[in-house]
């Protein structure tokens, strides 16, 4: 008897069910090519890309540290779901709210972790997820406002053990 065929969830299934939804699901490029090819060599850190995308979000604002909350473990003891909570602590009104919140692993093959897309409608700005680490390092939160500010926030993880490519 042969076993039945089981369907994989892949990323490509999780954007399409995320847009049934209503819902808005950004995933950098990278990430989508992962899901069509294998990873071949070593998982090593991309700094250069870490700067792009930093400078990129950043743009010609001065961010400001202060205004942004990052919640999340000192010690993840499960590297594959570090739970991230990023939460805009300034407050959120017709003329002035969150567009676009962002979480960055800086040691990651693909630094971009999450990419959340608001409106003023949200009512509040805010987001949780779980990261996949591949060693101990710097999580990186930014937040645009409408105006143009830049929030951002950071904070150090140690990993117990490697998360990617396991």
């Amino acid at each position: 008897m042969t076993p039945a065929y089981t369907p994989t969830l892949t990323r490509r299934h999780m954007v399409a069910g995320a847009a049934a939804a209503g819902a808005v699901l950004a995933l950098p490029s990278s990430a989508m090519a992962q899901a069509k090819t294998p990873i071949v060599g070593p998982l090593a850190p991309n700094p250069a890309e870490f700067k792009k995308t930093m400078e990129r979000f950043i743009g010609s604002a001065t961010p400001l540290t202060e205004g942004l909350h990052l919640d999340l473990p000192v010690l993840a003891d499960n590297p594959s779901a570090v739970p991230v909570k990023v939460k805009v602590t300034l407050p959120i009104t017709e003329q002035e709210w969150c567009e676009e919140i962002i979480v960055l692993a800086d040691l990651n093959p693909s630094p971009l972790a999450c990419r959340v897309l608001l409106t003023v409608d949200t009512g509040a700005a805010e987001a949780a997820v779980r990261v996949r680490l591949t060693q101990s390092q710097t999580i990186h939160a930014l937040a645009r406002m409408k105006s143009g500010k830049v929030l951002v926030a950071k904070q150090a993880v140690t990993v117990a053990a490697s998360g990617c490519g396991m």
